[in-house]
């Protein structure tokens, strides 16, 4: 039963955190920052925060600046949206997976292309 409990906690929490991230007014943190992934511990100390960012890697830097500079806003947004004994510290990473998955398939239509 706790493993149903914790995948609503990640879901809520990853629809909030997605709602948050629109409000938010640093230049930095531009409007191509998508949430992939959120990974809440048991005891909901610490939320892993996976992010995709549209971009090159200054941009991504950038954007993990920002986001790490209003930790306590979003922390406190989230606090009040969510009804949770307690509300996790973010640790938002980088998620790649989705540029390596863009490679990977172009390289596979490269090869079809010079097989014909």
């Amino acid at each position: 039963m706790a493993g149903h409990r914790e995948q609503r906690v990640n879901e809520e929490v990853k629809r909030e955190l997605t709602a948050v991230l629109r409000q938010l007014k640093d230049p930095r943190i531009s409007g191509m920052v998508s949430v992939l992934k959120t990974n809440v511990t048991k005891d909901l100390k610490f939320c892993k925060v996976y992010i995709s960012v549209f971009g090159d890697e200054i941009a991504k830097k950038d954007v993990l600046k920002g986001l790490n500079s209003a930790k306590g806003f979003i922390r406190k947004e989230i606090a009040s949206a969510l009804s949770l004994r307690v509300t996790p510290e973010f640790i938002f990473e980088i998620d790649n997976s989705l540029e390596e998955g863009n490679r990977i398939l172009k390289m596979m239509e490269s090869l079809e292309y010079h097989e014909e």
